[in-house]
C-alpha cells in the first residue's frame, strides 16, 4: 500500500483553499497580525493554498506559476516579523484546521504543525533587515515524519 501525501490526506486543494480562507478572515480581525495583512491582494489566500499544496507533496503550481522558493522569499524580506506575530500566526492556522475541515488524525495534525513550526521561523529569520537567505533554493517538501497514517 503507498502512503498518501500530506497533500492528499489532507483533502487537496479544496481543503488548503477552506484553511486559508478560515484562516484569514481571523487574522484580518487579529489585532496582532490585521497591521502585517492589511494591504494583502485578493489572491493572497490562493496563493498561500497553492504554496501549501506544493509544500505538502501536491502539484509544483507555486513553483509553475509564481517562482517556487525566491518568490515566496520575496514576499518576507524586510518586513521585520516580530516572534508575537509569528507564534500568533502559526497559533491561528492550527486553529483553523478544525473549522476548515482538515483530518484530525494525530499523525496528520504531528506533520502539518510541524511545516507550521520550521516555515514561520524561516520566515522571521528572513524577514529581518540584514538578513541573506539563500537566493535559490526548492520548495521545501514535508512528509509525514517518524508517524505516518494508520492505514487499515
Amino acid at each position: 500500500m503507498t502512503t498518501p501525501t500530506l497533500y492528499d490526506w489532507a483533502g487537496g486543494h479544496d481543503a488548503l483553499r477552506r484553511l486559508t480562507d478560515v484562516f484569514y478572515d481571523q487574522v484580518l480581525e487579529d489585532p496582532i497580525l490585521a497591521p502585517v495583512f492589511a494591504h494583502m491582494s485578493e489572491n493572497h489566500r490562493e496563493h498561500v493554498a497553492i504554496w501549501l499544496g506544493e509544500v505538502f507533496r501536491g502539484p509544483s503550481r507555486y513553483t509553475d506559476e509564481f517562482g517556487g522558493y525566491p518568490a515566496m522569499l520575496a514576499h518576507h524580506l524586510n518586513l521585520g516579523l516580530t516572534e508575537e506575530q509569528r507564534s500568533r500566526w502559526a497559533a491561528l492556522i492550527a486553529a483553523s484546521a478544525d473549522p476548515a475541515g482538515l483530518p484530525d488524525d494525530p499523525e496528520f495534525r504531528s506533520a502539518f504543525v510541524a511545516y507550521i513550526e520550521w516555515g514561520t521561523r524561516i520566515a522571521l529569520a528572513n524577514s529581518q533587515p540584514g538578513a541573506t537567505p539563500p537566493p535559490q533554493a526548492p520548495v521545501p517538501h514535508w512528509g509525514w515524519g517518524e508517524a505516518p497514517p494508520y492505514q487499515p
